[in-house]
């Protein structure tokens, strides 16, 4: 009876798989000696190593919606699932700019080998390392082993102002600047100079990986990644988002209060600052009770929502247009798995939407008729307490991409130490140096007067 019920209302949702018209091909290892392996494309490497892109996502019952999916990964009580601590650094900028990384397993792990894979995620649009659906993926990543786990280190790079980093400058972080990312890795790099390094971005963050990786080409830091509820074009879903009720009225002012509040733990830094613009729009947009997510971008982010240039644009819609990861996506030439859900609330137009014919071919894009922003919430071991879909895919990725193939070698400009800071070569403006060292962060806890989860 129960999957007649699943079947009548359409419960058991296979995702679609796309692949470009042609797949890139990969080094995949047959045994343990080095010089063995077989050459594989994309899309039988998916068939053979990542099975679970091919199992239904199969909502709770209770969730049967893309909102509901979506409103439960704000109201969801994840505290005592998916535990991850971490040891965080502060990073200085060049800009005099704060990054915060968080690492886990915190504390000293003799145990790991230095070549073992790094993970490194980029977070949501207010988020950070506290995140559900951050940790519903570090916590088996980062799990020993012989405890089921891929026994993989991680850094989530926590954007300026976010999870509680100091906001030091009146420049705030955005889905277009990848300088921050860059500048991450840069230190990331320089401590495990004999790891591979992975990444995972989400929504806002997947945006900014997307467009990282794009830039870099053949010179990115990272190996592999997996981008998750990407917002594409910007501007597109941003009109769709506001041509409904819902959209507006829910989602818009959601995420555009979560903003406001972020920006009012900052304001002694504005205030420091009176001659920068962004700290004389400041006052007109607090008076505003909820705002929504398009008046916050034409009011800040359009203007400090990275470094000059590009920044400041005209409008959100300049801006909109400048961050958008659609029209890059052809650029990335790195093996990555995408996720996206055809009811997410907050994004509605897909790279894919016409068919995979422009499709790069290190690209595999996966969409789920279901699962909302960020959610894939499945009916787990007890009914109050679901899982996520996207657990299984992902491991599995990331562990075909961290042991299993021989990925492309990689030319990333090299690294150069001046003056006590870590710099890349070429480019005197991107660069860092250790603030400070050693804090213990409790990944289930967030910052007060923000809405997780999105």
């Amino acid at each position: 009876m129960t999957s007649l019920v699943r079947w009548i209302f359409g419960l058991d949702q296979v995702p679609q798989i796309y692949f470009g018209p042609t797949a890139a091909t990969v080094a995949l290892r047959k045994s343990t000696r080095p010089d063995d392996t077989e050459q594989v494309s994309l899309r039988e490497l998916v068939e053979r190593r990542c099975p679970s892109l091919h199992d239904a996502f199969r909502p709770a019952w209770w969730l049967p919606n893309g909102h509901l999916q979506t409103v439960y990964c704000t109201i969801g009580d994840f505290s005592q699932v998916d535990k991850v601590d971490y040891e965080r650094t502060l990073l200085r900028t060049i800009d005099g700019g704060t990054i915060g990384l968080d690492f886990a397993p915190n504390g000293s792990q003799p145990h790991i080998k230095e070549n073992t894979p790094v993970i490194v995620v980029l977070h949501g649009l207010t988020g950070g390392s506290h995140e559900s659906y951050v940790r519903a993926i570090l916590a088996p990543a980062c799990a020993p082993p012989e405890q089921g786990g891929l026994g993989y280190r991680a850094v989530v790079v926590n954007y300026r102002g976010c999870a509680g980093v100091p906001l030091t400058t009146p420049q705030l972080y955005s889905a277009g600047h990848t300088d921050d990312i860059r500048t991450a890795l840069l230190y990331i790099a320089s401590i495990y100079p004999e790891a591979p390094l992975l990444g995972i971005g989400f929504s806002l963050g997947a945006n900014v990986l997307t467009r990282y990786l794009a830039q870099e080409g053949d010179q990115s830091r990272l190996m592999a990644a997996c981008m998750i509820g990407c917002p594409w074009d910007l501007l597109a879903n941003s009109n769709r988002l506001g041509a409904t009720w819902l959209g507006r009225e829910l989602y818009s002012k959601a995420l555009g209060t979560n903003l406001k509040n972020l920006l009012r733990k900052h304001l002694a830094t504005f205030e420091a600052h009176p001659e920068a613009e962004v700290s004389k729009r400041i006052p007109d947009l607090l008076q505003q009770s909820r705002p929504r997510l398009y008046t916050f971008d034409d009011t800040i982010t359009c203007i400090a929502g990275g470094s000059s240039p590009p920044f400041p644009f005209r409008s959100a819609n300049d801006y909109y247009i400048w961050a958008s990861s659609h029209h890059v996506l052809s650029e990335v030439q790195v093996p990555c798995l995408v996720l996206n859900t055809g009811d997410d609330p907050l994004i509605s137009v897909l790279p894919v939407d016409e068919g995979p014919e422009q499709l790069n071919p290190w690209i595999v894009f996966g969409v789920t008729k279901g699962g909302g922003h960020l959610g894939w919430f499945e009916e787990g071991s007890r009914p109050a307490q679901p899982r996520r879909w996207i657990r299984r895919p992902v491991l599995e990725w990331l562990k075909t991409m961290g042991e299993d193939v021989v990925l492309p070698e990689r030319h990333p400009r090299p690294l150069q130490k001046k003056d006590g800071w870590i710099m890349q070569v070429g480019r005197d403006d991107i660069g860092c140096r250790v603030d400070s060292k050693g804090g213990k962060i409790i990944g289930a806890e967030g910052e007060e007067g923000l809405l997780a989860g999105l």
